[in-house]
């Protein structure tokens, strides 16, 4: 069916259910934003493939509201969906519940999958729509039309080890077990499958390019229950359960077992799915609060972070060798923008305890650059030679860590223009990366610095500065940020973070320039604590499209030193024309 064909016969299901309005929310039962093929309920209906975006359907309009990363990406995905484009936070765009109440008449009722739907959403939903008589109701209805949606997989879940992880199951069970005292929790329930994966030193494959699994974790002051697969568990990961004294039970008799809990007071993230709150509201009491462990995970121990440093050598050793050989062969040899993202993999690859990528290669030549989130398909992508820029943000997998970059280069001849842009991104990102701050800082406070140089020009980005990055884990992970919202997560010692700003022109190119970065301690003064950033990616940028005029002298020095550094941890990995080419490529500016 094509998605006007699905949103019909969605339609048609509304009617039967007296349904005037259904919602389909990208998400999962875990509130995963990259989710499992079986549970792409909103890619499968709208044909839009983002990884933020939900989809309303009323009985004669449709609507799709995104972020400004995929404002591009989703025009082109939903042309002949029938379903119209709303672009979240833009001037003019209306809140989707506001929109549904405009839309259906007064006592109509609304309906969503409360499996699929966080509790906040849900919470969110009832008091705006019962404020004008209008019922939500729990109706899975695309389960009776999407019939062919797969099955959950049946990849093995593996130990990731004290060596790597830091710390064991054990002493991450007391220190969660010592945060539900302090808040009187009797019942801890962890749904998120990084949180999942983290607290047990455990990982899998069950979602594209990250490595973790289908479970849940029921903590109390006494046991710890693992609900999984118990076929995917490997020996040795069955042995560390039974060594940390952890149950485990069947994935299918989660719910189940929430019945057996009376008078608890159940410690719970209010972005854990409806459906485990509807199971426990009788005769529980809740504590909706982050999960103590989201942010334990968050703050890298030091061998997290020594395998960070460790990854980013060998990933950076891969993207010279890659970057040398698609300046070499752009124009002399046949690629696409698909083919390229392959044979990075391939260079990935030939690095020591390399799993995967840790998202799908954004390889956007030309205009293509300026869809933020563009995915090449193997079939049809743009031919790539060597008359114009190109934009590559790639990350990869690997046993000690995860990797993510973005480089923005020449391939041949680019206006002044996009040299200037160029520069101006590289120093929004060269300033991030110099801050000093004070303890108490929070990721809004920062995002000015890299958006600066590009606002004295009246330009801006439409994505955030920096997302959080997981260790041998999601590339996208909370709870900190650096961006235009306010979240109130201080940045704390032992985060990483992206830098990435940008700078987008449609239909013609984009720009972005990223690397990772740590929180660290830089000094007391009489002033308090301060804090700044350690730069953990290793690889060069291209000096043939940077201005040097736009940059401070101080901006200059830390560019040479960084590239000085670079050339210190890779250059003993390479030989011949490559590191002939390399050792230019890091010169001073």
């Amino acid at each position: 069916m094509t998605s006007k064909e699905k949103v019909a016969a969605l339609r048609e299901e509304m009617q039967k259910n007296n349904v005037d309005a259904f919602i389909v929310y990208s998400a999962d039962p875990h509130m995963s934003e990259y989710l499992p093929e079986e549970w792409q309920e909103r890619a499968w209906l709208s044909g839009f493939l983002g990884s933020a975006g939900f989809v309303v359907v009323t009985k004669d309009k449709a609507g799709l509201w995104t972020d400004g990363r995929y404002f591009t990406q989703a025009a082109i995905e939903l042309e002949g969906s029938g379903i119209d484009l709303f672009k979240d936070g833009m001037e003019g765009t209306p809140n989707y519940i506001d929109w549904i109440i405009s839309e259906i008449p007064a006592n109509g009722k609304v309906a969503v999958n409360a499996v699929a739907t966080a509790h906040a959403n849900w919470e969110l939903l009832t008091q705006k729509l019962n404020s004008k008589n209008i019922m939500l109701v729990d109706s899975p209805l695309l389960k009776q039309i999407w019939i062919d949606r797969g099955t959950p997989s049946k990849n093995p879940i593996f130990v990731h080890p004290v060596k790597w992880a830091g710390k064991s199951v054990t002493d991450k069970i007391a220190a969660i077990r010592q945060k539900m005292e302090e808040q009187e929790a009797t019942v801890h329930i962890i749904s998120s499958l990084d949180d999942v994966a983290w607290t047990l030193n455990l990982r899998g494959s069950d979602v594209e390019s990250n490595p973790v699994f289908l479970g849940y974790i029921i903590i109390t002051k006494n046991d710890a229950i693992l609900f999984t697969g118990l076929e995917k568990l490997e020996v040795e990961a069955r042995k560390q359960m039974d060594e940390s004294f952890v149950k485990m039970m069947p994935y299918e008799d989660f719910y189940n077992h929430l019945s057996v809990f009376k008078n608890e007071k159940v410690l719970v993230s209010p972005n854990s799915n409806q459906s485990i709150y509807e199971a426990l509201k009788s005769e529980n009491q809740f504590i909706k609060a982050p999960v103590p462990g989201n942010l334990m995970k968050a703050q890298k121990n030091e061998t997290e972070l020594e395998g960070f440093r460790t990854v980013m050598v060998r990933d950076g050793v891969a993207m010279v060798k890659f970057l040398y050989w698609l300046t070499h062969n752009a124009g002399k040899e046949a690629m696409n923008e698909y083919s390229i993202g392959e044979k990075l993999r391939d260079f990935r690859a030939e690095g020591e305890n390399f799993v995967g990528e840790s998202f799908g290669s954004i390889v956007g030549y030309r205009d293509n650059g300026a869809i933020m989130h563009y995915s090449a398909k193997s079939e049809g992508s743009k031919e790539v030679t060597n008359d114009a820029s190109i934009l590559v943000d790639s990350g990869g997998q690997y046993l000690e860590g995860t990797t993510d970059i973005t480089r923005t280069f020449a391939l041949g001849t680019v206006s002044e223009e996009f040299k200037r842009n160029s520069t101006l991104v590289l120093q929004g990102m060269i300033r991030l990366s110099m801050v000093k701050f004070p303890k108490g800082t929070k990721g809004v406070h920062l995002d000015a610095i890299a958006r600066l140089p590009l606002w004295m020009e009246g330009k801006d980005f439409n994505h955030g500065t920096g997302h959080g990055v997981g260790s041998f884990m999601n590339v996208h992970e909370g709870p900190q940020n650096i961006r235009k919202d306010m979240n109130p997560q201080d940045l704390l010692v032992g985060m990483v973070c992206s830098n990435e700003p940008g700078y987008y022109l449609e239909g013609d190119y984009g720009i972005r320039h990223e690397n990772l970065i740590a929180v660290k301690e830089a000094e007391k003064t009489i002033h308090g604590t301060f804090y700044e950033f350690e730069t953990l990616t290793f690889c060069p940028f291209f000096k043939d499209t940077i201005v040097k005029e736009i940059l401070s002298e101080s901006e200059i020095a830390w560019l040479n030193k960084y590239h000085k550094t670079c050339e210190e941890k890779i250059v003993p990995y390479l030989d011949g024309e490559v590191k002939d080419w390399f050792l230019e490529l890091v010169s001073p500016l």
